[in-house]
């Protein structure tokens, strides 16, 4: 189940905030109201981010044995023919 709760519970509540993100669930936590940010597990977070590092650390290297660069606009539509085949 999604966990919502005021950013306030953050440090009122810390401790039960801390068993949910270490039960590997999200808490998203608001302020008056709306959407304010996302507590993760710090594997939860590597999850996310590891493949990416992995590819920007690829890219480095690619980089570094080759002249060609590629403007911000080649890049996006590159990525955009990827996700719409």
């Amino acid at each position: 189940m999604i966990q919502i709760r005021p950013v306030s519970d953050l440090r009122n509540k810390f401790p039960e905030i801390e068993n949910m993100v270490n039960g590997d669930q999200p808490v998203y936590l608001t302020k008056n109201g709306y959407g304010a940010m996302v507590v993760l597990s710090l594997r939860k977070y590597a999850e996310l981010t590891d493949d990416i590092e992995f590819k920007l650390d690829e890219a480095d290297r690619i980089a570094e044995t080759t002249n060609v660069r590629y403007t911000h606009s080649e890049v996006f539509s590159r990525l955009k023919e990827g996700i719409n085949g």
